[in-house]
């Protein structure tokens, strides 16, 4: 199967710790990479996690609190020192621009490429990313500000070609196309071939889902029912759960509870507030209510 990959960066909430990075991700679908979050730091995790600056030209901001987008200056500045050509892409809510331009025009003065900011509204899921492989769809989220997570979804692929039934039925390079796409063939005489005789189906579409800072919020599960990965924060455990409600954010369990409602595969939680020193507690109250939970950690890499 063609690449789809989840790269951790960072796993920590907003109060530093020496244990996590602030929150950044980078999926990689085909060797393009796309970034989700940029905390304090993110570059630095990038390299470590032998990722190719060059391949990076879409990044998504969920939400402009700083624990998930203080690393955007730095991580633009270093790509100018690097001489990049290519645009970026920046992709939020509204508001980053109005930040990010008086900083660029003081730090960045001579910028050797553009960035380009997309600004998205967070109340209803919206189509904000397509190509040829891929689309990229907000999650609404309830947090203190407007916040978004992001559901990547592979397109379904063509039909695979099956070389030796195209040559025995002699058919011509120009009808491939069509094949690929479900077409039968029709032989010059008249006779139809099935397309079941001449291609194999192509693997099933994958995806994966960021539900970044928000309170408990069941309803999301219709949104990213069946996905292959869901990423969910648990910043809290169940005896905190007065203050994940103060501050609107979810607890492991919460969690658990999302991911075995939506019928998810697999579940990795982060999002670790700096009061655990050990995240297990987290990790054993997620996979009491779903069972394939794992833990986030930096540069852990998970395929989707």
């Amino acid at each position: 199967m063609e690449k789809f990959e989840l790269h951790i960066l960072g796993c920590g909430s907003a109060l530093p710790t020496t244990r996590h990075f602030a929150t950044s991700q980078v999926v990689n679908v085909r060797d393009k990479l796309y970034m989700i979050d940029c905390g304090e730091g993110s570059q630095l995790q990038f390299r470590k996690s032998r990722l190719k600056f060059s391949r990076l030209n879409h990044i998504f901001i969920s939400h402009l609190h700083g624990d998930h987008c203080f690393g955007l200056l730095g991580l633009i500045s270093t790509l100018n020192l690097l001489g990049r050509t290519a645009e970026l892409h920046i992709h939020s809510p509204k508001g980053l621009e109005a930040l990010f331009v008086p900083m660029l025009s003081f730090f960045c003065r001579q910028m050797t490429y553009q960035v380009l900011f997309h600004e998205f509204e967070t109340k209803e899921p919206g189509m904000i990313y397509e190509d040829r492989s891929l689309t990229v769809t907000t999650i609404p989220l309830r947090h203190r500000m407007p916040c978004c997570g992001f559901l990547f979804a592979e397109k379904q692929r063509p039909n695979h070609i099956i070389r030796e039934m195209v040559d025995f039925y002699e058919v011509p390079v120009y009808e491939l196309n069509r094949i690929k796409n479900g077409e039968d063939y029709v032989t010059p005489e008249g006779k139809i071939i099935s397309n079941s005789l001449l291609t194999r189906p192509s693997d099933p579409p994958r995806s994966y889902a960021y539900c970044s800072d928000t309170i408990y919020m069941p309803e999301i599960a219709e949104q990213i029912k069946g996905v292959d990965l869901l990423f969910h924060e648990a910043t809290f455990a169940n005896a905190d759960l007065p203050r994940a409600k103060e501050t609107f954010h979810t607890t492991a369990a919460q969690a658990g509870e999302i991911a075995k409602a939506a019928g998810v595969k697999k579940m990795v939680i982060g999002h670790f507030s700096a009061r655990y020193e050990d995240e297990n507690i987290l990790l054993k109250e997620a996979s009491a209510v779903f069972p394939e939970t794992v833990l986030a950690k930096e540069t852990l890499c998970l395929e989707v």
